[in-house]
This record gives structure tokens, C-alpha cells and sequence, in this order.
């Protein structure tokens, strides 16, 4: 080989070898930018939801977060807790008994799946981190403590002895402290902070009890007055105290001031005096105590969850940065390419139109305040319509067309089709009341069957299907329900009645509840109605939040309930022969009030029957009763009951559901939102509800359809949009915008926290710790 040829080879070698290094590199680089763009998108989906958790940032610890926070392992999740707390259904005492192997093996299948969650979030965050967190011992606690009661209480069953499941009143527990049971955490760090004040009100409320008993006892102990049952009134101090103790809650009200009105008609003064200093203004002082110390620690929590969302976001922008002069942006491209990982199914027009409300100069990039608003933005709910056109007008536009047929479009659009509805409605109401043997008012029943159907078969003419029943179109779906299933039970009953010989009254009484539905419909006809109806169901995340807190306490009471009362009291189905029918099977309970109430099925036998009983208890009336009912009842478990249920969790319920139902029936919508609907009135894609009706179908595009705004506007856009609602995505996102007001600008502050170290997220903040 020639020397130049030598040289050539070397050459060659070179240049490829320096090709694969560059392409190495580059792959390097490529890779890099892959993992920051996930990582920022798991920081901006963490800020969507109000997540705070503290996750290994590594490749390999993200995926794992991201399987974590996967929405079929959190559905596992709570299935599993409802299965768990269920198996009270199943155990003694028995709703519907089970052999105790099966719900023991079912409890441990649930136990191993928590530990399996357990291992899996330790994995998620560092190591540290993960025995300094409350909740996680908590819940190692629980597996390994109610691993032991099962043990044990199966060992002491197969021996032949009798064991108590001591472990069951954990249960509810596990619901308190998973990782997505903030809101619940939340709502007992509530109560735990406001119990110092409470507890001043409370014993200013016992000494007033205290010394109205004591005025009792001496206007009334020495006049020898008599109950109806003959006993002494009003001579023993203690009884006095507990009579007026269940009077503050009116349950025995006018029954404990009877027998001193009866005597004096003045005495009436000493119980109207009392009821209005304790019932009233010391129960409305206990319920502003409440409230007050509520918002208080509420109000910093959220301050803190908005600071911590702001950080994230903070995180995600400096991953996206990219140096323009003294500031840095992030760029149209590396935007679309993070929502694209953050919501997938979001269309590309939607994301071209959040894009235009958060570029409002349109230089193709976007600066840190306005990057930092996007998990609010993605989390307002925006519909894209398509316009379609009735499909008798595609195969019979001549017909459609025709003069007939537009007047019936014409007045089935107009207001006064409503009027004579809502007046159909209303007569058929009157129908409802009237005897239903009568021939007349059964045959009105088909005329009026046959309106409904006539209204729905016209609407159908009118508007186009897709569009009547979109997603959306709530009324619509249920008005068609509720009259189709009245037709089928309607012609089921008068078809049974046909055959002779029918007696059963279910199918009639469905017909009957059906058609009482039908006046919910007016609701949609008066705009003030629709308004509180619709504020109702937005707080409704708040009240499933206060609805678990209410199922963790009841769980709590009821197991310990049974373990302690069950059998003492006995029901009897009525016209029962036994004896023991009389006094609910308990001999100590003759001639009691109790059981001249027939109050037998007040007790704790099941689970089921236990929560109704405490629901009692919560409703206070004739809790008197309820509460003497059990042989060896202790009294004091009860009275901590009725004051931590009927006073404590509905105060604090109150207190939010208030503070909810006053942003949401008067506050003004956000500035975000204001936006985003300007921008869509400005590109002239905005569509109005009534439209909505009339020729227009929610079709969200696919990340598929790649639909921009350029082409939607040829000859009239085929998309538009509109602002679907205005819930909140998260119950946090709802406490946001309560404390909006009273939050100072520098809680909205994103700086970096100077305490935590570079390489690291954000420090779970104190209101993540149970």
C-alpha cells in the first residue's frame, strides 16, 4: 500500500470515528433533554393536582413516580380500602356471615397490597425521607399490629375460645393516612387545631348547665312535683345536670319543662331563659369558634400549598429555559411538547388556543409568570364544538327546509315551548296527588306520557342528536330517561294488572317515584333554582371529603360498639309472639322508654345498624332514649360520642361548606378564565350554550387530529370553544380560590428556596404531615 493511500485510510478511520463520537453526543444530548422535559412535566402535573411529594428525580425515579401516581393504581388503591372496611358486612357480628378464613384471607390479601403501596412510594422518595414522613409509620404500624390481632384471634377461634378483633377500629386509619388522603388529613388537623378554643367554650358552657341545674334544684327539688311515670322532678342533682344537658339539644323538649308548667305557668321563664343562653347563643358561639380557628390554620395551609405549587413551577420553567438576552423563556416548541406530555388528549386547537392566552404579545415565547399560571389554565374546563348539520337536512334537506318544518323549528326554539311545559308539569303534579284506581286520572296519565314523548320526539326534530345528547347536555339525558323508564313501567303495570291476580305494589310504586322525578325539570326553567342546584354540586368534592371524615369516625365508634354492646338489645319483626318483644329482648329494659318506643333495631348487632345508630346520635333527637338503651352502657363513651359527632365534625362541615357556598354563588370568575374567554371571543371561536343546542356537538379532537387555528378559520370555523364549568379539578384548587383575597403577594413568590439543595425538589411543607 502506497503511503498517499495510507494517509487516505487514516483519514477515514478519523473522521468516522469522530462522527460517532459526535453522534454519541449528540444522543447524549437528545436524552437529556427527554429527561427534563419528563421531569418538568411530572412538576407541572404535581402543581395541576396539588401534589406534594418529595420523588427521586432520576430517570428511573421518575417512571417510578409516574406508575405511582398512575390513575388504575390509585382506583386499586381505594377499592381495596372499601373491601377492607366492608369486611365488617361479613364478620361477627354478621350482616351476612362468612367463615372466619375467608374474611381473614381477604383482609391479608388487602394488607399485602398496602404493604406493596408502602414499598413502592419508598422507592419513589429518598430514603430519609421516608422515616422522617408520620403517615408511613403509621401505616407500618397498622399492617403489623392488625397482623398480629389476626394471628392471635384466630389462634384463640380454632382453640375454641372467645377473642375480640381489637385491630378492626384501625381499619379506617389507612384511609386517613395514604398519600392521597390529604384533604381528610386536613380536615382532622382542623379539628385537632380548633379543639384548644372549642374546649374554653365548652367548659364555659358546662358551668352555665352546672349552675342552671343547681337553680333547678332549688326552684323545683323542694314542690314535690311528679313526672308522668310518678318519679320525683327535678331532686337529684346529677339527673338534673343530664336532663338539661339532653335539653340544650331539644330532644327532650317540652317533655323535662312539662311538669313545672303544668304547676306555674311562670316557671316556663327559668327553661325559655336557659334554652336561650345554652341552645342559641352558646351553641352559635361554639359554632363561630369553630369557623374562626377553621379558616385560621386552613388559611396557612393553603398559604403553604401555594407556595409550594409555585416553587415546582418554578423547577419545571428553569429545566425548559432558554437564554434570550438578560431573561429567559421558554419557547413555543418546548411548551407544546411539555402539555403534549402532560395532557395527551388535549387537541392541538386547544392547545394553540391556551398557548395564544398565555403568549398575549405573540413573540413565539412566554416569561416565568405567565409559565407559572399553566396548571391553572389546563385545569379550566374548555369544550371544542364541532358544527354539524341535522342529519334530515343532509338526507332530506328539501323537507327540513320546507316552510312546516321550520315553523315547528321555530317554536320548539321559542321560550313559550318551555312556558307550556313547564305548566304540563305542573298539572301532571296535580294528577300525581289525585287517586290513581280512578279510570280518569290513570288514562290522564297516557295523555301526559304522550306529551313528554311528543316534546322529546320534536327537540329530536329540532336539534341534532349528537348535540342533544352530549356529554353535557345533563337535562336533556335525564328528562329522556325519566320518561322512557315511566312508558316501560307504565306499560309493565297496566300489563300485569291485565292478567289478573297482581298484588305487588313495586312496580306501581317505581311508576309513582318516576313521576315525581318529572318535576325536578322545572329546576332547569328557573335560572335562581339552577343557580344553587349547580353551586350544590360544586362543592361537592368538599362534602365527600367531610363525608370520609364522618365514615372514619363512625367506623371508629361502631366497631367498638359492637364489640361491647351487641346482642344486649334484640329486634322483633313485628306481630312476633315472643315475650321478649316487649323489652327488646334485654330484661333490663321493662317498662323502659325505650322499648315503649319499639326503638329495638337501635343497636349494634351489624355494622349497618350501627351506623344508623350513631347517625342518630349525630341527629340528637331522642338520643336521651338511645343512650340508656344497652345493659352496661357506658355513658361516658356515648356522651364523647354525641359531643365529638353532633358538635366538632358538623361544625367544621358547616364552616367549609358555608365559606364554599358564598364563593361559589357570588364571586366573580377568575382573571385566567376572563381571559381565555376574551381570547376566544377575539379569534371569534366562541359559541353561546343556547347555540350549543341548536346545530353544534362536543367533539374533543384527538392529539391525532392535528387541526390548528389557521385552518379552522377557512370559510367559517368548523371548531369553537367555550368554558364547559367552572369546578375545580381538586378540593385544594377550591380552597385557593376561598383564601384567594387573604393571601399576601408573597405567597404567589416562586423563588427558590435557599434552604433546599439544588438537585432536589421541593421539601414536603408541614401540612403534608399528618
Amino acid at each position: 500500500m502506497s503511503q498517499a493511500d495510507e494517509m487516505e485510510r487514516t483519514d477515514t478511520l478519523a473522521a468516522g470515528d469522530q462522527s460517532n463520537i459526535n453522534g454519541g453526543n449528540s444522543a447524549k444530548v437528545d436524552q437529556e433533554m427527554r429527561n427534563e422535559l419528563e421531569l418538568a412535566a411530572v412538576y407541572v402535573s404535581d402543581a395541576q393536582c396539588d401534589r406534594n411529594i418529595l420523588f427521586d428525580t432520576s430517570p428511573e425515579g421518575i417512571r417510578l413516580y409516574m406508575l405511582y401516581n398512575h390513575w388504575g393504581l390509585l382506583a386499586l388503591v381505594y377499592l381495596l380500602i372499601i373491601v377492607n372496611l366492608a369486611l365488617a358486612l361479613f364478620e361477627d357480628p354478621a350482616l351476612f356471615p362468612l367463615p372466619l378464613w375467608v374474611t381473614l384471607v381477604v383482609e391479608l390479601i388487602c394488607l399485602m397490597a398496602f404493604a406493596g403501596r408502602l414499598l413502592h412510594f419508598g422507592r419513589v422518595i429518598p430514603r430519609n425521607r421516608f422515616w422522617k414522613d408520620a403517615k408511613n409509620i403509621c401505616i407500618i404500624l397498622i399492617i403489623f399490629l392488625t397482623l398480629m390481632d389476626m394471628i392471635i384471634f384466630g389462634s384463640m377461634k380454632a382453640a375454641g375460645y372467645y377473642g375480640v378483633r381489637w385491630s378492626r377500629v384501625l381499619r379506617p386509619l389507612l384511609l386517613v393516612n395514604i398519600t392521597e388522603g390529604r384533604q381528610l388529613r386536613r380536615a382532622f388537623r382542623s379539628i385537632r387545631n380548633a379543639l384548644p378554643q372549642i374546649l374554653y367554650v365548652f367548659l364555659l358552657f358546662i358551668f352555665s348547665v352546672l349552675m342552671f341545674s343547681l337553680m333547678a334544684l332549688k326552684l323545683f327539688g323542694k314542690r314535690g312535683l311528679k313526672t308522668n311515670d310518678g318519679s320525683s322532678y327535678f331532686t337529684n342533682y346529677l339527673q338534673i345536670v343530664f336532663d338539661l344537658y339532653v335539653l340544650v339539644t331539644t330532644a327532650n323538649s317540652p317533655d323535662v319543662m312539662m311538669p313545672a308548667y303544668n304547676a306555674n305557668i311562670f316557671f316556663a321563664v327559668f327553661f325559655i331563659v336557659y334554652i336561650l343562653i345554652n341552645t342559641y347563643i352558646f351553641m352559635s358561639f361554639f359554632l363561630a369558634v369553630v369557623y374562626n380557628n377553621y379558616k385560621k390554620y386552613l388559611k396557612e395551609e393553603v398559604r403553604q400549598l401555594v407556595r409550594a405549587k409555585r416553587y415546582k413551577m418554578g423547577r419545571a420553567f428553569r429545566l425548559l429555559q432558554e437564554p434570550l438576552g438578560e431573561e429567559s423563556v421558554v419557547t413555543h416548541t418546548r411548551w407544546n411538547q411539555l402539555v403534549r406530555l402532560v395532557q395527551p388528549d388535549l387537541s392541538s386547537a386547544h392547545r394553540e388556543l391556551l398557548w395564544s392566552v398565555s403568549d398575549t404579545e405573540k413573540k413565539g415565547r412566554i416569561g416565568k409568570p405567565a409559565f407559572i399560571l399553566l396548571p391553572d389554565l389546563l385545569n379550566i374546563q374548555v369544550i371544542t364544538v364541532k358544527s354539524r348539520p341535522h342529519p334530515l337536512q343532509t338526507c332530506q334537506p328539501g323537507l327540513y327546509n320546507s316552510t312546516a318544518s321550520q315553523f315547528i323549528c321555530r317554536m320548539v326554539k321559542h321560550k313559550a315551548f318551555a312556558y307550556v311545559y313547564d305548566l304540563i308539569i305542573l298539572l301532571n303534579a296535580v294528577f300525581i296527588g289525585l287517586d290513581e284506581e280512578h279510570s280518569l286520572i290513570s288514562n290522564m296519565e297516557w295523555l301526559f306520557l304522550g306529551l313528554y314523548l311528543l316534546e322529546i320526539l320534536l327537540k329530536l326534530y329540532t336539534f341534532e342528536p349528537r348535540a342533544f345528547f352530549s356529554e353535557h347536555q345533563f337535562w336533556n339525558w335525564f328528562d329522556t330517561m325519566i320518561i322512557v323508564s315511566a312508558l316501560i313501567a307504565t306499560i309493565i303495570n297496566s300489563a300485569l294488572k291485565s292478567t289478573g291476580g297482581y298484588s305487588s305494589r313495586q312496580v306501581l310504586d317505581i311508576v309513582f317515584i318516576l313521576r315525581i322525578l318529572r318535576l325536578i325539570r322545572v329546576v332547569d326553567s328557573i335560572k335562581r333554582f339552577r343557580t344553587i342546584i349547580n353551586t350544590l354540586i360544586k362543592i361537592g368534592p368538599t362534602i365527600l371529603t367531610f363525608g370520609q371524615l364522618i365514615l372514619v369516625v363512625y367506623y371508629i365508634f361502631a366497631m367498638v360498639g359492637m364489640e361491647l354492646f351487641k346482642g344486649k338489645v334484640r329486634f322483633f319483626e313485628n306481630g312476633s309472639t315472643d315475650p321478649a318483644h316487649d323489652y327488646c329482648g334485654n330484661p333490663l329494659l321493662k317498662g323502659s322508654e325505650f322499648a315503649r318506643l319499639n326503638y329495638c333495631r337501635n343497636n349494634f348487632n351489624d355494622i349497618i345498624s350501627s351506623f344508623i345508630l350513631l347517625l342518630e346520635l349525630t341527629v340528637v333527637n331522642q338520643w336521651h332514649d338511645i343512650l340508656s338503651a344497652n345493659s352496661g352502657l357506658s355513658s361516658g363513651m356515648q356522651l364523647e360520642n354525641s359531643v365529638f359527632i353532633k358538635y366538632t365534625c358538623p361544625s367544621i362541615f358547616v364552616a367549609f361548606v358555608l365559606e364554599a357556598f358564598f364563593v361559589e354563588y357570588t364571586v366573580a370568575k377568575s382573571d385566567l378564565q376572563t381571559s381565555l374567554e376574551k381570547k376566544i371571543e377575539e379569534l371569534e371561536l366562541s359559541v353561546q350554550q343556547e347555540d350549543l343546542d341548536s346545530n353544534l356537538v362536543e367533539s374533543m379532537e384527538t392529539a391525532d387530529n392535528e387541526l390548528g387555528p389557521s385552518e379552522s378559520n377557512k370559510g367559517g370555523p368548523p371548531l369553537m370553544f367555550r368554558i364547559a364549568s367552572k369546578r375545580y379539578k381538586t378540593v385544594d384548587g377550591l380552597l385557593q380560590r376561598i383564601f384567594e383575597a387573604d393571601l399576601n403577594p408573597e405567597d404567589y413568590a416562586d423563588n427558590e428556596d435557599p434552604d433546599g439543595p439544588s438537585d432536589a425538589n421541593i421539601q414536603n411543607p408541614a401540612y403534608d404531615a399528618i
